[in-house]
């Protein structure tokens, strides 16, 4: 890994590359201390203690880098776009109009981009306000002004961040290197290690002090033996004659990873299954309360429906990203086949049935990893955030970096090569 970064860091393309997402982030940390017009930031220092806990604020607060528990201009985070994406992608599946669009291609592609943009803006703006009343209706209201104009004004500036988050996330994605949303939230939790880390040294129970390292050494073992893992399909071409030169015919294989969904499932069931808390602690009920309390991120319930729900998401969007007709019709056109397979209809069928086999222990493998570092954490009865879920996202972030990192180092070697 350290000869990649250092190989990298000696080609200028890539180096440009390396400090353009460096600068993203970087203007996005510093647009989270930054408050909202209207806020008062040192009333907001009285609530700390409801962004330190487990609960489900601490857990939004996370994702956001700490921004929520700072009423900043990016204090929604980049939640309402991942929010918007999975609607986007559950809706295609049952909308005939947006299945087309999907087939349609890239054309396709920027016109479905188009309608989560517009979602995300409506989520953010909802978002926005259910923020703005509950800061509001606390004792010490850390908004100075509640006029209409005024709440209006914060509204619309933390929806404003949202979109501008967005466009960060696109613009590392197009000019700089890995995912830009996955790198956004990877910089949320990363920004909150440190309290992690000092809330672990000062813990009194000694138990979890002696645990804690090795569990996460343990959680960051099996995401990169997940993440690595693939069956490799042996793929055969035959002789073939284009005009009038003859292509030697050779051997190769098709690599189907054991969780080709990468980390996106674990970020798509975290955003969903924070939702309801979310709705419910900004109403402020008592039944709305208990939904909240119910739903508590180190609670039972939220721990087995993330599980449910990084399952399913597992499934799904292996079926997006990997079609087997597809990939079988390919390897018929190029006159490849996979030895004792048929081309054509039985490729896509075994290719399907290979690939189900992977993704189920894959999706297991996934949840129980994310669920039994927060079930052995409420065992020893300590407060320290860091789970499963952040850390599946921070090193499968971190791999899938590395990976496109290596991937532009040998795509350089291959021109100068070829030149």
């Amino acid at each position: 890994m350290l000869q990649t970064l250092a190989n990298a860091f000696r080609t200028a393309e890539i180096r440009k590359k390396i400090a353009f997402t460096a600068l993203m982030l970087l203007a996005y940390r510093i647009g989270s201390y930054i408050p909202s017009p209207g806020v008062d930031a040192e009333a907001l220092k009285e609530f700390d203690n409801q962004f330190g806990g487990s609960d489900i604020l601490g857990f939004l607060n996370l994702f956001s880098g700490g921004s929520l528990s700072r009423l900043s201009l990016f204090a929604l985070g980049i939640m309402p776009y991942i929010t918007a994406s999975i609607i986007l992608q559950l809706m295609t599946v049952v909308s005939p109009t947006l299945e087309q669009l999907a087939r349609e291609g890239e054309v396709g592609q920027q016109k479905i981009t188009q309608y989560t943009r517009y979602l995300t803006v409506a989520l953010a703006a909802a978002q926005a306000v259910g923020y703005v009343l509950l800061f509001k209706n606390q004792q010490n209201s850390a908004i100075t002004d509640d006029s209409f104009g005024n709440i209006l004004m914060i509204i619309i500036s933390m929806t404003a961040g949202t979109v501008v988050l967005m466009w960060f996330g696109e613009l590392i994605t197009q000019r700089g290197i890995g995912n830009g949303i996955s790198l956004l939230i990877f910089a949320s939790i990363v920004a909150g290690l440190p309290n992690g880390v000092s809330n672990w040294w000062n813990s009194s129970d000694q138990v979890f002090k002696l645990m804690m390292p090795f569990i996460a050494l343990g959680v960051i073992v099996a995401v990169v033996f997940i993440q690595e893992g693939q069956r490799r399909i042996p793929v055969q071409y035959a002789k073939r004659q284009i005009g009038r030169k003859m292509t030697q015919g050779g051997s190769t294989y098709l690599p189907l990873r054991v969780n080709m969904a990468g980390v996106i499932p674990i970020i798509f069931a975290a955003s969903i299954m924070a939702f309801p808390p979310t709705i419910a602690q900004m109403i402020q009920t008592d039944w709305a309360q208990s939904i909240a309390n119910f739903f508590n991120p180190n609670g039972t319930a939220y721990i087995i429906g993330e599980s449910l729900f990084i399952i399913m998401f597992t499934y799904f969007y292996t079926a997006v990203t990997f079609n087997p007709r597809e990939q079988a019709d390919n390897l018929k056109k190029y006159g490849g086949f996979i030895p004792g397979v048929r081309p054509g209809l039985p490729t896509a069928e075994y290719l399907d049935r290979i690939l189900a086999r992977l993704t189920f222990p894959g999706a297991l493998y996934l949840a129980a990893v994310a669920a039994l570092p927060v079930l052995i954490i409420n065992q020893t009865g300590s407060g320290f955030f860091f789970g499963g879920t952040s850390i599946l996202i921070t090193v499968g972030v971190a791999l899938d970096t590395m990976k496109q990192l290596e991937a532009q180092l040998q795509m350089r070697n291959y021109e100068g090569f070829l030149n």
